[in-house]
């Protein structure tokens, strides 16, 4: 069963995070989905990734159906097929507690300086976890990414 992780983003922005995140998850071997629930907001992240990181390419594609199985990092609005080992919610986007399970991961990525982002995540946290999904809030607040909460199967307190 996969998990859920949640990316409080209050210092750096997803157009910086988001590069992070996508080389993490290539070394780790997983194929990508990036998945949002605003197509202007997919074409500017992938025009973002093709100028991101300087010294690297992240081989991306938005999702048209054809090169999809052979693209590592999938970006659109809509589950990847084939399915994908890591999937990297943004703008809200969501998915469901089976994908969760079928998933080695799934990000969330939200805007620590937009309240409806953030009472969005509280929700869908409140969702995964109610649904028992293991999930990870973690915070960037103090300059370096640290783990404040934890919910799921091995830790059974709602957090």
């Amino acid at each position: 069963m996969g998990a859920v992780y949640f990316y409080h983003l209050t210092r750096q922005p997803l157009e910086h995070t988001l590069p992070v995140l996508l080389e993490k998850a290539l070394q780790a071997g997983w194929s990508v989905e990036v998945r949002g629930r605003d197509s202007a907001m997919i074409e500017q992240l992938d025009q973002d990734l093709w100028k991101s990181p300087e010294d690297a390419f992240l081989p991306h594609a938005i999702s048209d159906g054809v090169i999809d199985a052979s693209t590592p990092i999938i970006l659109g609005q809509a589950p990847a097929s084939p399915k994908r080992e890591c999937i990297i919610l943004v703008g809200g986007a969501e998915v469901t507690p089976d994908e969760i399970a079928d998933a080695q991961r799934v990000c969330v990525l939200f805007d620590g300086h937009d309240n409806d982002a953030v009472s969005l995540a509280r929700q869908h946290w409140k969702y995964y976890t109610d649904a028992g999904c293991v999930a990870q809030y973690w915070s960037e607040e103090s300059g370096r990414w640290a783990k404040k909460a934890e919910s799921g199967a091995t830790n059974q307190s709602k957090s």
